[in-house]
């Protein structure tokens, strides 16, 4: 019988569906890049999706946020990403959590619930306390570099933050991580050097004065394009999705050739696991 999830069933096997029905990822910063990672997550079948943002969106999120719409403007962020992984997945149990993640309420999040920590946090401050507390307590985490001031999708890739060129954010992480015990770090970025934005006219129509111009060195409101942006969610999502499979042993097993693999009976029992969550919770709803 089919479901939304026969497709990609056919590629990675029944066992593997069954780890991402069971798995529970955490999503810091649902708008850009964050918005696609969970379209990924949500499609591919993880059970439970934990999505963290305390902003709402506005007209200009229109041309790269794939949860904004002009239906959505002024709507928070997590209502409507909630909203979306049901309209996908209905069965997903999906947190949301509208504030956003900083060092000084950072002791408030349990990190070590999640099977996976996506970081599309915007602050250097922020994104450096994140990667720290999941090194810490070995949770598997992966940060998304700028995604602004590019124009070439082609360009990016999943690489260690210390392999990274052409990116002003990852320069200042690695920077701050080489004082620390962290050596590895696994990054969407792009290497594509930043593009200036170009200057607008006043409102009134005249130009602004020299100094006020924006450059890739001092820019003023971040330039980005739709297409960037959903290649490093897309790529972000896919990588964890297939981190999450790989982790657990159970990337393309054959159930018709191999019945009892253990590493298949253990996916089923956490798949099972989540459908006994969701029911009770179901049942606690219509209660």
């Amino acid at each position: 019988m089919q479901n939304q999830f026969s497709r990609i069933q056919l590629l990675v096997g029944k066992p593997a569906i069954d780890t991402l029905h069971g798995s529970r990822v955490a999503v810091f910063g649902v708008g850009g890049v964050g918005g696609y990672v969970v379209e990924v997550l949500a499609r591919s079948g993880v059970g439970h999706i934990d999505v963290w943002d305390d902003d709402r969106f506005c007209p200009s999120n229109c041309n790269r946020q794939i949860l904004a719409t002009a239906s959505t403007i002024g709507q928070s962020k997590v209502d409507v990403a909630e909203a979306r992984i049901h309209d996908i997945y209905p069965e997903c149990i999906v947190r949301k959590h509208q504030c956003f993640y900083l060092p000084s309420n950072a002791h408030l999040f349990d990190l070590s619930q999640y099977d996976y920590v996506v970081d599309c946090i915007d602050t250097v401050t922020a994104k450096l306390d994140i990667i720290r507390r999941c090194h810490d307590l070995n949770v598997p985490l992966i940060s998304c570099m700028g995604a602004a001031y590019k124009l070439d999708a082609t360009q990016w890739c999943v690489t260690d933050i210390f392999k990274t060129i052409n990116d002003p954010l990852a320069k200042v992480i690695r920077k701050k991580l080489r004082k620390t015990p962290i050596k590895h770090v696994k990054v969407v970025y792009s290497p594509e050097e930043p593009i200036a934005s170009i200057a607008q006219p006043l409102p009134d129509g005249t130009a602004p004065h020299a100094e006020a111009r924006p450059s890739a060195a001092h820019p003023s409101t971040p330039s980005s394009a739709a297409w960037v942006v959903g290649t490093a969610g897309l790529l972000c999502g896919g990588e964890v999705v297939k981190d999450l499979i790989r982790r657990a042993n159970t990337m393309r097993i054959d159930l018709t050739q191999d019945p009892d693999n253990a590493y298949a009976q253990a996916a089923a029992i956490k798949a099972a696991a989540h459908d006994e969550e969701y029911s009770k919770m179901k049942h606690a709803s219509i209660g």
